[in-house]
């Protein structure tokens, strides 16, 4: 062993010591690979996928790379596959269609339920209230603007033609617009929410942690690349254990995640990330229904013909649940 694994290995076993993490993956095959890409975006609400660096070293992966979200790709799930990563956390919303148009990736786990706000300005009071006001969003067919049009759908109006769609290819250019009083209303993710309301601008429609149905659903999902799942099994199980004991670490020491976020340089502020840690469920992974998510919002975007295929091709084609199923036992979920 190398000094810098053996300081690698160190590292890991002194954090996971720290929480509390045991290695229940000791009797299983090592991974068939030791090298592996997650993505590296600007939301903050990603952070199992950060934390679960450590925690990958324990599993086994001796590489384990961040690749950077480019500002010309609208959701992290379009690096997986690009196939320049190799699993991401990844908004529900946006994976639908993804699906639909039979993009090369699979949907592995739910993670946690909802982090997205919906903020609207004094002509914006509820959902309904979008028709005929525009809305920034980061482009036609990204997250934040598939999960707007689902939300549309559920209270019976068109998103292709009752709300004017502005869009701004940057990470808080939708957020700016709203600020700068160009549009009306605009979705944002951590750390956006916290921003807007520092700024004390508009007010909140919706937010997904605490409004059904929206709050009864997941947020953030695990994608792999299906090349990868497919030729690596044991590794993949082993990523989605390591994320979603992660996940856990939130829950259960949200300082702790908090402060290893502030210090790896994925927020800076460390009252806003101790804030979106606490806030956003991540413990939903062990009794929210993946499934049930998906099947939500294809029914609603299907309804309203932005996406063709049914829920049940989405579900059957673009999923793989055995390794979240034999996780939860395992995991006692």
């Amino acid at each position: 062993m190398s000094r810098r694994h053996f300081l690698q290995q160190t590292s890991a076993l002194s954090a996971a010591s720290l929480l509390g993490i045991s290695s229940e993956s000791r009797a299983e095959p090592p991974p068939e690979t030791t090298r592996i890409r997650l993505v590296h975006a600007p939301a903050i609400c990603l952070a199992p996928q950060y934390l679960a660096e450590e925690l990958l070293r324990l599993e086994g992966f001796s590489q384990v790379e961040y690749v950077p979200h480019a500002d010309d790709e609208s959701d992290t799930h379009m690096v997986v596959a690009a196939g320049r990563a190799d699993m991401t956390m990844e908004g529900a919303t946006s994976m639908v269609p993804a699906l639909d148009r039979g993009q090369p990736v699979v949907v592995l786990a739910g993670i946690h339920g909802g982090c997205y706000e919906l903020f609207g300005n004094e002509r914006v009071r509820a959902i309904r209230d979008l028709k005929g006001n525009s809305v920034s969003v980061w482009g036609i067919g990204s997250a934040d603007h598939v999960y707007i049009a689902s939300m549309l759908a559920y209270v019976g109006t068109d998103p292709r033609k009752d709300v004017k769609w502005v869009e701004s290819r940057t990470f808080d250019g939708p957020m700016q617009l709203f600020i700068d009083g160009k549009v009306d209303a605009f979705l944002g993710f951590p750390p956006l929410p916290q921003k807007v309301r520092a700024q004390k601008v508009g007010h909140v429609i919706v937010n997904t942690a605490q409004d059904r149905p929206w709050s009864q659903h997941f947020c953030c999902m695990l994608v792999g690349h299906q090349e990868f799942v497919r030729n690596n099994p044991v590794a993949t199980k082993r990523a989605i254990r390591a994320i979603l004991k992660a996940a856990d670490v939130c829950v259960r020491e949200p300082e702790w995640a908090a402060r290893y976020m502030v210090k790896k340089g994925y927020e800076a502020n460390y009252d806003i990330a101790l804030e979106v840690v606490k806030e956003v469920s991540y413990n939903a992974w062990r009794t929210f229904n993946p499934e049930d998510t998906l099947r939500f919002h294809a029914l609603r975007l299907h309804e309203v013909g932005m996406i063709k295929s049914t829920p049940q091709k989405i579900i059957a084609q673009g999923t793989d649940w055995r390794f979240l199923n034999e996780l939860k036992k395992e995991m006692k979920a």
